[in-house]
């Protein structure tokens, strides 16, 4: 079989033809070597494609499976489903639009390090194909030329981006036949014959060796027992701050119409988090920091801070007893809908779609509508990027708006409360906790000491753990640097009851120990033993089962080791009954032996 991994979207970010067929599609589809095409989506969650998977027969009765991911948040959102597909992939097709500059420059910067960190020097050809013809007219190929290069990707631009990757380069003008079956269709199966061969050269290598003895062969050595398999759980980051939404726990600020007649909270954290006009607002940044007037502008148009609540400023924490700061919405059409924006902003900010159909609803104006959606617009506008697109989609906004918290990760900027541990403070935010973590929810919210006071002691756990556990809360993603920080991360997950970092701390520590070569397993100082009885005690019964099979399979290796004795009978039977290789299998291989001394003969296998 063939295995191909395709990346990237070959179809202009802003264009309005979304019937406009894939490339790999069009390949199988007009090939005449390949057949019997079949095709499934995967998804991570409904509404939200990863990867397209097709498989088809080549060369008459070859198996191809292509994985096509149109877009590249795979790489953010499932680092460790990336590095399996890419791990497994024969052929990788890295696909972009020369008319997109914008998402060809996310490309260069952001994917293609870790597209190259998971290919960890294996030797897989690698296709980049840049497909479009180029709106702005022909391009210069000159290298000191920049005529072209504010909207298109340049011809040696990608031809750059090739060699960074070692990579073969292709120009594919329109997806017509001879772009599609001769040009790339002749490069790509040209790749598939060299892995066939290649595959072919391995498969006769192992047969031959298999083939030297003909005397009395050795015990066969069965396969160690399958490893349990972990599952990773789903991501509900932008479903956590929707709730916090619609609970309004933490709301530190409160719109009202110019008549004070109603009442809608929300937090400041997460406002500021998406845009720069609420930043304004709030005094994060000051009127002098503003890179357009038409920020400043449109916030003093749309919003005014009531008597008492001076803007632009504010405090930069703020205590829990402080009510809410009033906002008056001076434009009333965009007070009317604005509880259906915050429910886009706190919802990921990607839902478009919804978002338009929820204000024309509302309003019964097509006029009305577009007024409140261009606001929407210059609100999440980040200051020096393009806002040109006329109809929306969410995947452009998604990419147009920054939606992170991550900027307020440890900061003092808008903190209402401050953890004190070993000595050191760190600052962070109601909001985010609560919203989060619901331990830190009915810590912050209950009769506890800590939900009226602004300074936390925090005890049990390292700075740099907790400082890891806050940026998991803030940004859906942690880093561990070793097993050990992955298992204090772990201990402090499992205290605060956040079951997701949990998990993915007990998939890092499998994926370092599998990946942990044997010779190293024998002279590493990490205790194994240790960290089953850690798992077992903080409830991580997926790790510790994984813990004790790993023990078992490496049985020859951790038998001679001290910290063998460490473990409990249950254990113990446990590994003994698992072990690989077996008791029955070592008392074959002695027989064998004792017969090939009796037989005086030389055993070329052994």
């Amino acid at each position: 079989s063939v295995n191909i991994v395709a990346f990237g979207n070959e179809r202009d970010g802003f264009s309005e033809d979304n019937q406009q067929p894939s490339l790999i599609w069009s390949y199988l589809g007009r090939s005449a070597l390949i057949s019997q095409i079949d095709s499934s989506l995967s998804a991570s969650h409904v509404g939200n494609p990863v990867f397209t998977e097709y498989q088809a027969c080549v060369f008459g009765n070859v198996r191809l499976v292509v994985h096509d991911c149109p877009v590249w948040d795979i790489f953010d959102s499932d680092w460790y489903t990336s590095c399996r597909l890419i791990g497994g992939a024969d052929i990788i097709v890295i696909k972009y639009s020369v008319n997109d500059k914008t998402s060809f420059q996310e490309l260069k910067d952001s994917y293609v390090p870790m597209v190259k960190k998971a290919l960890n020097h294996c030797s897989v050809p690698v296709i980049i194909s840049a497909i479009g013809a180029r709106k702005n007219g022909v391009p210069c190929t000159c290298p000191l030329c920049t005529s072209d290069r504010r909207s298109c990707v340049t011809t040696s631009e990608g031809v750059q981006l090739a060699k960074e990757l070692g990579a073969t380069y292709l120009e594919l003008h329109t997806l017509n036949d001879f772009y599609i079956q001769k040009y790339f269709g002749g490069v790509l199966e040209y790749f598939m014959i060299q892995s066939l061969n290649q595959k072919s050269s391995e498969k006769m290598k192992k047969r031959k060796k298999t083939q030297k003895c003909h005397r009395v062969q050795p015990p066969q050595l069965e396969q160690p027992e399958k490893m349990p398999i972990l599952k990773g759980e789903a991501s509900h980051y932008n479903a956590d701050l929707h709730n916090l939404l619609c609970c309004c726990q933490c709301a530190d600020v409160a719109f009202y119409p110019e008549d004070l007649s109603t009442a809608v909270e929300a937090h400041k954290i997460i406002l500021c988090s998406v845009s720069h006009l609420f930043m304004l607002l709030f005094g994060v940044k000051s009127p002098s920091d503003a890179h357009e007037a038409s920020v400043m502008q449109l916030a003093q148009s749309l919003f005014a801070m009531e008597a008492g609540d001076p803007f632009p400023s504010s405090p930069p924490g703020v205590p829990p007893c402080v009510p809410p700061v009033r906002v008056v919405v001076k434009d009333s059409v965009f007070c009317s809908c604005l509880p259906d924006v915050l429910h886009f902003i706190y919802s990921g900010a990607f839902q478009w779609e919804r978002l338009e159909e929820d204000i024309r609803k509302k309003l019964k104006d097509p006029e009305k509508t577009e007024h409140v959606l261009e606001k929407v617009k210059c609100i999440l506008k980040t200051p020096g990027k393009l806002n040109s697109v006329r109809d929306c989609r969410s995947h452009q906004i998604k990419r147009l708006y920054n939606t992170s918290l991550r900027l307020f990760f440890n900061t003092p900027v808008l903190a209402d409360v401050i953890f004190k541990i070993q000595g050191a403070t760190v600052p962070a935010h109601r909001a985010v906790l609560v919203a989060r973590c619901e331990v830190m929810a009915a810590m912050f919210n209950g009769n506890y000491l800590e939900a009226n006071s602004v300074l936390v002691p925090v005890y049990g756990v390292s700075k740099d753990t907790f400082l890891s556990f806050l940026e998991y809360l803030y940004t859906d993603s942690c880093c561990p640097a070793s097993i050990l920080q992955a298992m204090s991360l772990l201990i402090c997950a499992e205290m605060y009851q956040v079951m997701r970092l949990q998990h993915i701390c007990e998939l890092y520590i499998i994926t370092q120990l599998q990946s942990m070569p044997s010779r190293e397993l024998a002279s590493t100082s990490l205790s194994i033993v240790s960290l089953l009885k850690k798992a077992k005690f903080h409830n991580s019964d997926c790790l510790s089962t994984w813990l004790l099979h790993f023990i078992a399979t490496n049985y020859l290796i951790f038998s001679q080791k001290p910290e063998f004795q460490e473990l409990s009978v249950e254990e113990r039977n446990f590994v003994e009954m698992h072990r690989w290789p077996s008791n029955l299998y070592l008392k074959q291989l002695a027989d064998y032996r004792n017969y090939i001394h009796s037989q005086k003969c030389h055993c070329t296998v052994m």
